[in-house]
């Protein structure tokens, strides 16, 4: 059967079942369902799917040294959800949305953001890093789950528009218990959108884990709003991928929203601020480092005979000069005029934005008399 003519609902029901097609220790596992939607993933691809995920991976460990060393006010690290990312990104058409919340580096990257734009809210340096209509991403959401309402909206307008374009959600297991992320199931379902929440099941809200939010794997969620719902590896980016292009072919078809929780780990702190040995174990951190996305792919490419050597030397070269570009955009990021904030507020210009500019301006004009009455005494 052609993947795009097949009714994937009946694929989704299975939130019970953990989809993997690539093993923690690289055996590929033959799934009838999903098989297909992988089927041109051959061994450049998976070459190419890893490179991916090892770039993002060397930028993540150079975005949290320049935090450490003072350069970024905050950071939070993605390290162990490279696959989670990376392989539901590939799966997005060039006209399709992301909407993410603050972890999603890789997604970010798959959609072409350079690195000073991935840098400069973190530096402080502006209100959002970049425009998301050059790349067909909207900048972090920082409020927990407020994004699945973006991506819910902005599907319904599409769809009304007779577009197929589709919108992907990206949410953490901590954002499920949020109400912002219900109502979006709720509107989403109702109208048919077509949007995939993709829900990040990193084990970890912040110190909270999984467990004490939800009873039931999440995936089960989907049920209770009339969508469905897949539980999928998501430390396998060829599960991902396919799942992925399961929803998004649902959504295309107008057979509106589904729900993919893809269980992987947070390997470092939920952000620089945070310390994950006062709430998690070393062995519990020593399992799912066996577990690592990367190794996965690696190994699967050295089963059919792939020059795995040239590829990791080749790609680490390349990572390093990425982590290069990262550092030296850190650098050149120019310091915002300070009445630069009221800059975009409103569409057009109103009395209460004036008003407020004007007081700003004066309270910043005592500062500079200030400094000219100091170097007037010496």
């Amino acid at each position: 059967m052609n993947p795009s003519d097949r009714d994937a609902t009946g694929l989704l029901t299975r939130p019970d079942e953990f989809v993997q097609l690539v093993t923690s220790t690289g055996e590929r596992r033959a799934d009838a369902d999903f098989d297909p939607w992988v089927s041109d993933v051959d061994t450049a691809a998976l070459g190419r799917l890893y490179r991916d995920m090892a770039i993002v991976r060397r930028l993540d460990t150079e975005a949290t040294a320049l935090q450490r060393q003072g350069e970024l006010g905050l950071w939070p690290p993605l390290a162990g959800q490279e696959a989670a990312q990376i392989g539901s990104a590939r799966a997005m058409r060039d006209d399709d949305f992301a909407f993410t919340s603050y972890r999603e580096h890789g997604v970010a990257w798959c959609r072409g953001v350079g690195p000073a734009e991935l840098l400069t809210v973190w530096r402080g340096s502006a209100a959002s890093g970049w425009n998301p209509f050059e790349h067909g991403i909207a900048v972090p959401q920082i409020i927990i789950g407020a994004q699945a309402l973006h991506a819910t909206g902005y599907a319904m307008g599409a769809a009304w528009e007779g577009s197929d374009a589709a919108t992907v959600a990206y949410f953490g297991d901590g954002a499920t218990s949020e109400g912002d992320v219900n109502e979006a199931f709720v509107f989403a379902a109702s109208f048919d959108a077509p949007v995939v929440f993709f829900c990040q099941n990193n084990h970890w809200a912040i110190s909270e884990p999984v467990g004490l939010q939800s009873k039931q794997h999440l995936a089960r969620r989907a049920d209770g709003f009339g969508m469905p719902g897949i539980r999928v590896d998501g430390n396998d980016v060829l599960a991902v991928l396919a799942a992925t292009r399961i929803a998004l072919d649902r959504a295309r078809h107008g057979k509106g929203p589904t729900l993919i929780e893809a269980v992987t780990y947070r390997m470092g702190p939920h952000t620089t601020a945070d310390d994950p040995k006062r709430y998690r174990t070393d062995d519990e951190l020593a399992d799912w480092r066996a577990r690592d996305p990367l190794t996965r792919v690696l190994a699967l490419l050295a089963t059919t005979g792939f020059d795995t050597e040239a590829l990791e030397r080749d790609v680490a070269e390349e990572a390093a000069q990425a982590a290069a570009e990262l550092r030296a955009a850190v650098t050149t990021i120019p310091d915002p005029e300070p009445m630069s904030v009221f800059d975009h507020v409103y569409a057009e210009p109103n009395s209460h934005l004036a008003r407020q500019r004007d007081h700003y301006a004066r309270y910043l004009a005592m500062f500079e008399d200030a400094d000219d009455t100091e170097r007037g005494a010496r």
